[in-house]
């Protein structure tokens, strides 16, 4: 389901030319109504096109007010139920309000690895340029050989 705005909640990042949920959306859905001539609420976000939400969460995380939510589908959440992540440093705290009143909260971490402490390629051997334009050629566990047509997945 798509993203709204508790307007209620908004502040529109206290006035700045863009909010956190305008810099973070992949779809640039996000808006700022600064004089209230969109949505009669002067400085408040607002999603100008919910039918095209990917529901990726990005502006509900980053939201420094709380103030996006999303109705989820049945199979996440019961009907009538809210979703509402509280982002922290090293967890996101997500709260379940339920249509009866109820509240449910789950933490998760945020990552397992310390920022920054990933190495990709340590584990891999160094790229071999000269082979790139050798037909078949890849590596499997770290060992060069060519291709084996017998070896690919076939429907």
């Amino acid at each position: 389901m798509p993203t709204f705005v508790r307007t209620d909640k908004c502040d529109g990042c206290k006035g700045q030319d863009k909010t956190a949920c305008m810099y973070i959306c992949p779809h640039d859905l996000m808006k700022l109504d600064q004089d209230g001539s969109e949505t009669s609420h002067a400085m408040k976000a607002f999603n100008q096109e919910p039918e095209q939400c990917w529901e990726c969460y990005s502006c509900v995380k980053i939201c420094p007010q709380q103030a996006i939510e999303c109705r989820h589908y049945a199979d996440v959440v019961p009907m009538g139920a809210s979703v509402q992540p509280l982002r922290g440093t090293d967890s996101i705290m997500w709260t379940i309000r339920f249509r009866n009143g109820n509240m449910k909260r789950f933490k998760f971490p945020i990552r397992t690895t310390p920022e920054g402490s990933i190495n990709p390629y340590g584990s891999k051997p160094a790229a071999d340029i000269a082979k790139i334009g050798e037909a078949g050629f890849f590596t499997l566990g770290g060992v060069q050989k060519t291709g084996n047509p017998s070896e690919l997945i076939r429907k």
